[in-house]
């Protein structure tokens, strides 16, 4: 007998390979793609892979900007997308080891996706009604063996009908209003495509509802009266014991009746509390960790602890679980992490002790919380070293004792006036050793004071302050709030963020809703609210959980999303005309707010970024009396900013590219900041010598918005550069 074995990504199949193999494993390629020959005891298996989605949802008659359309059907990826081109010999390949193969058995990450994934190689490449099922948080040999020996018979087809039944759903919703929403800006006489998804209105809305919180607060004023004061062992800052003062002859008041006064201790009091261990990593705590130890934004960590997750290293992270269940081993995980030389004596002082974590409330239902798999990872980059090293502390971190920790407050009397000096330190250490440079506490220990002490006055300050708005939210609190209110999947959240910003609607670090974003949000509660009404999402997020459990059935659920995107959408169309009106406005807003590079140096307009014939470039306002230009790089985002250049006053862009650090620089190629003294000896030395990789060119000095550089003069038939220091 042959069995075919499907995993997800190329990285699973030969793994999967590797641990099923009674010896080495054939690796083979069939239509350009690798895929695996195992023999296991009596059983012939080919592992083969998909790379991701092989099949997308696309209209059966296509309607062009026509709205609504629900008649749908699953067709490859490569038909439906041209992104996805890169599948067809994934899809081919499966096609022609599947006709090999008498038995097929799915082992694609134990998810929605992943279900979704299996059930149409099955039933549109393999042509099979079902297949056995291969169950595993970690790729490691154990688990892997023991997931193929234990595998069920049948998919898991409660996660494969919720899967399936969120794609088309995200499909009704996302193609139908951003139809809609297209079609009306059309009116207005701008094409434009705008966008809008079953997630990402609702998500948009909490921005825009908490950029209007920042716009409308109101800033009042209060005073704190600071005192510093002298004692034997040191000195001591305190705050006068009403902290807030919002009448301002109030503090004027307690200032001079104390001011050069001294006083005395008149009361310590000393609490300790403990902390208890920290739970284990779901998604969401890892990306919001990841953000606040290493700025990383959430859908960047997912993709470092995905990587990590296919070579071996930790455990699936799409989990929403905080438990972590005897049945991963803790002993023999700490005892592989034990051989690593950072963590060899923290692993030994926990084996001599009982090992229970510290497990959190929430679960899911196919996955364990994320914990190291034990693997020692070799050659990793520094971004994913940092993100394995929190996973492998937080992890023994849940094991460790709770950390002690006291605080101490002292009351100091003034003229009958009590300031009081607050502070806390760790007593013991407990988790927080193990969780390393991660447990960020702040420690203010105060120095050692008895009472009726004699405390010398030194200073004594009014602080003048003011109440601050609420705080914008972050890429992993934002990510926080969408899981709080149920709206989006741990595996979507990031991507529905991301989208956000693609779409112009949000930017920043801290993010803020832009005038595109606050304009559509405004719009679409105007003339259809429901588009970007959290409740109607999280119903349907219910009605998902309710397919996977078998309480409801993914049909009824679609025709019922019907019904009520038809009323959404019918409303839409007859104000089709004034929602268009005030998005074209909005939108041009905005477009001239993005595109202003700023002030032309050489007359009175405008600089403006461009697109022409030969892709982006920087010109004024006043074209054609101003011929001012300027080049712009032909790949990466290119966004402009409020700075100017020190050196020759013309405007500053950020030029952002993937994996790059943002790079801030002048439009300038002339600026003298972009040739430094070793690059002019390099240039005098370089210049109109012969290329050395053609032989034929000279090199000449070329200037580009990253600075000058010489290049072959045969360009583009030579592609020679010589970078300058």
């Amino acid at each position: 007998m042959v069995e075919l074995i499907v995993t997800e990504k190329p990285k699973s199949a030969q793994r999967i390979a590797e641990a099923l193999a009674e010896g080495k494993p054939l690796k083979k390629k069939e239509k350009g793609v690798f895929y695996y020959e195992v023999t296991r005891g009596k059983n012939d298996i080919i592992v083969g892979c998909a790379v991701g989605h092989l099949f997308g949802i696309a209209e059966k008659e296509k309607k062009g900007m026509k709205y609504p359309s629900f008649d749908v059907e699953w067709k490859p990826l490569y038909e439906v997308d041209k992104g996805g081109a890169f599948s067809k010999k994934y899809y081919d390949a499966l096609k022609a080891l599947s006709k090999r193969a008498d038995a097929v058995t799915i082992a694609c990450d134990l998810d929605l996706e992943g279900e979704v994934i299996g059930l149409n190689v099955l039933r549109f490449i393999c042509r099979r009604k079902d297949g056995r099922r291969m169950k595993f948080s970690t790729l490691t040999k154990p688990d892997l063996v023991r997931a193929y020996e234990n595998a069920s018979p049948s998919i898991e087809w409660g996660l494969a009908h919720a899967g399936e039944t969120r794609h088309e759903l995200d499909w009704y919703y996302g193609i139908n209003l951003s139809r809609a929403l297209t079609s009306s800006i059309k009116s207005a006489g701008m094409f434009k495509i705008l966008s809008i998804g079953r997630v990402q209105g609702p998500a948009l809305k909490i921005v825009v509802e908490r950029e209007k919180e920042i716009a409308a607060f109101k800033s009042e004023p209060f005073w704190q009266l600071e005192l510093h004061g002298r004692v034997k062992s040191g000195i001591l800052v305190a705050l006068h014991e009403a902290d807030k003062f919002w009448k301002r002859d109030e503090v004027d008041a307690v200032y001079r009746k104390t001011k050069g006064k001294d006083g005395k201790v008149s009361s310590i009091k000393r609490q300790e509390f403990e902390q208890l261990p920290p739970h284990p990593f779901d998604l969401t705590t890892l990306q919001t960790e990841a953000y606040r130890c290493f700025g990383l934004n959430p859908k960047t960590t997912l993709s470092i602890a995905q990587e990590l997750y296919t070579s071996g290293f930790i455990s699936y992270p799409r989990t929403s679980s905080q438990q972590l269940p005897d049945s991963i081993g803790y002993e023999s995980i700490l005892k592989q992490l034990q051989k690593n030389q950072s963590y060899e004596k923290l692993c030994a002082e926990l084996l001599n002790k009982k090992l229970s974590p510290n497990n959190g409330k929430k679960t899911d239902p196919a996955h364990p919380a994320i914990f190291p798999t034990g693997t020692h990872p070799m050659k990793l980059n520094e971004v994913s070293q940092k993100v394995y090293d929190l996973v492998a502390r937080r992890f023994m971190a849940t094991f460790a004792g709770s950390a002690l920790r006291e605080t101490v407050t002292i009351g100091i009397d003034v003229e009958g006036e009590q300031f009081l000096a607050a502070g806390t330190r760790t007593k013991v250490e407990g988790w927080h050793r193990f969780y390393g440079p991660y447990a960020r506490m702040k420690e203010v220990e105060l120095p050692e004071v008895k009472s009726n002490e004699f405390v010398t006055q030194e200073s004594l300050d009014i602080l003048d302050k003011e109440t601050k708005p609420p705080a914008r939210f972050t890429p992993a609190s934002i990510i926080k709030e969408l899981e709080k209110r149920n709206l989006g999947t741990k595996a979507t959240r990031a991507d529905v963020v991301d989208t956000l910003f693609q779409r112009g609607y949000v930017s920043d670090k801290a993010i803020k809703a832009t005038d595109l974003g606050v304009e559509i949000v405004e719009t679409l509660e105007k003339y259809v609210p429901e588009v970007v009404d959290e409740e109607l999402t999280r119903h349907f997020e219910l009605e998902m959980e309710d397919i996977r459990e078998s309480r409801k059935k993914g049909g009824d659920v679609l025709e019922e999303a019907k019904v009520v995107l038809t009323k959404i959408l019918g409303s839409f169309k007859k104000k089709e005309k004034d929602v268009g009106a005030e998005l074209f406005e909005a939108t041009k807003s905005s477009e001239i707010k993005e595109n202003t590079v700023g002030k032309c140096v050489k007359c009175s307009g405008t600089l403006m970024i461009k697109r022409g014939k030969f892709g982006r470039f920087v010109a004024c306002s006043n074209y054609p009396e101003c011929s001012v230009t300027f080049k712009l790089p032909s790949n990466g985002m290119v966004k402009t900013t409020a700075n100017a250049c020190e050196q020759c006053s013309h405007p500053k862009i950020l030029i952002i590219k993937k994996r790059k650090k943002p790079q801030e620089t002048c439009i300038n190629p002339d600026c003298e900041t972009k040739v430094t003294p070793e690059a002019r000896k390099q240039i005098s030395e370089g210049e109109n010598k012969p290329c050395a990789k053609c032989g034929e060119g000279k090199m000449v000095l070329r200037k580009s918005v990253y600075g000058s550089f010489l290049g072959c003069n045969k360009f583009p038939k030579c592609r020679n550069i010589m970078k300058l220091s």
